[in-house]
């Protein structure tokens, strides 16, 4: 699950690991349906992800360029560290990412310029380190691990697919494939392969992960971004080695686009 310098892993997957089993929504109209399917009227519920009653809006965008930040230097910067014989060479592309955001407004556009940019420099950052550079679009040896919560009725296991993790933030799990599937417009149970194989749609996956799961906590540093992305993992003296391989990519990509890391920078 590990390799010597980043983690290739379904790791996106501290949700998963805490994850209880999903319910129907079946909520009153006074209630919000939250993303796992759960009733409530709070932010847990009404807030990102909520799938139905009374939802709270997402909070208002600002005028940054996703594009503008995120420039070929940036993007080829971080690719071109990889080997040339890596697959996931012209498969992950600045395009294809920026084609991906235009489905995600709220990514990078939240708060002041600086949140935009140090939310950016997270992201990258993760991407960087679960890709190893964008390197890799498969877990290494994901096929003969066992992603299937059997527990999550909500979106049942196809017993011949593997949801092991696929793509620029390795998504995993049949709670986090079906879901995605739903929003993004592909058959996450049945056809979890379409990520490593349809460049937008990976990226999707990724961006679709990080606004119901990551983007939520960026006000509290660094490190809860590392706590919602592989949780115990790596927190609380899990992994510490891979905690500041993150830290070391965010410190470096904040640097790349003038913004301060922040505190709180580990878990």
């Amino acid at each position: 699950m590990k390799t010597s310098s980043f983690v290739i892993v379904a790791g996106v997957l501290f949700a998963g690991i805490l994850h209880i089993a999903a319910q129907n929504c079946g909520c009153s109209p006074d209630l919000c349906c939250s993303r796992f399917g759960f009733c409530g009227s709070d932010a847990d519920y009404c807030g990102t992800g909520c799938q139905g009653g009374p939802c709270f809006g997402p909070p208002p965008t600002n005028d940054v360029s996703v594009a503008d930040v995120v420039t070929d230097a940036f993007f080829n910067g971080i690719v071109d560290q990889s080997d040339a014989s890596c697959e996931g060479r012209g498969f992950y592309t600045r395009s294809g990412f920026l084609e991906a955001v235009g489905s995600y407004p709220q990514f990078g556009r939240v708060g002041s310029e600086e949140d935009s940019r140090r939310e950016i420099a997270a992201f990258f950052a993760h991407v960087t380190h679960e890709t190893g550079h964008f390197c890799f679009i498969e877990e290494i040896n994901g096929p003969s691990r066992d992603y299937c919560d059997e527990n999550s009725t909500q979106y049942p296991c196809n017993p011949s697919k593997g949801y092991y993790g696929r793509g620029p933030i390795q998504l995993s799990w049949n709670f986090n494939y079906g879901p995605a599937g739903q929003s993004i417009g592909f058959d996450g149970l049945n056809n979890p392969e379409i990520v490593a194989t349809d460049p937008l749609i990976s990226f999707r996956t990724a961006l679709w992960y990080w606004t119901n799961n990551v983007q939520s906590v960026l006000s509290q540093g660094f490190g809860a971004t590392i706590r919602a992305i592989n949780g115990a993992l790596e927190c609380d003296g899990g992994n510490p080695d891979t905690v500041s391989s993150r830290v070391r990519y965010f410190t470096d990509y904040c640097n790349q686009l003038g913004v301060t890391t922040g505190d709180n920078l580990r878990c």
